[in-house]
């Protein structure tokens, strides 16, 4: 009986996995995760500007609502503060237009409204700086045409 228990051992010891077999699925694993890590790194920006666009139409919907309500547009280039706070010039303010404080951009900076703004010079102009954090460049998130093929207005 005892030496049928130490051949059981021996046997289940030489079970075990080799370091050649778990260097082998660390190579597999390494290169499963060069494959697939870039493609979701990609799609993180990609939801980033996405929220970025849909906070500008949101900010549209509201200075709209502001508009019908008091008659002008929040001027200069604090305006959005008059979505939360009633401005001293508002006779008809129905506000806060805004749930919530004024929202930052998906990269942690502020959105920048002018009104009047240069490229919409009869209402405002919208926009955030994108992932790069400089005005105008390519990745910009604005509420204005641009004549790119990006999607973004």
């Amino acid at each position: 009986m005892k030496i049928q228990l130490d051949q059981r051992r021996k046997r289940d010891a030489k079970r075990g996995f080799t370091l050649v077999e778990l260097l082998l699925v660390l190579v597999i694993l390494g290169a499963l995760a060069a494959i697939v890590v870039p493609k979701f790194a990609g799609r993180t920006e990609q939801a980033k500007e996405t929220a970025a666009q849909t906070q500008i139409n949101n900010f549209e919907v509201v200075l709209d609502a502001f508009e019908v309500d008091n008659g002008y547009y929040p001027k200069g280039k604090e305006g959005l503060t008059d979505l939360v706070v009633p401005p001293k010039d508002a006779q008809n303010w129905r506000g806060p237009y805004l749930k919530q404080d004024i929202p930052i951009d998906p990269w942690g900076n502020p959105y920048i409204y002018e009104c009047p703004g240069k490229f919409n010079p009869a209402t405002y102009d919208l926009f955030s700086h994108g992932p790069d954090g400089r005005a105008g460049t390519e990745d910009d998130i604005v509420n204005w045409s641009t004549g790119r093929s990006t999607g973004r207005k």
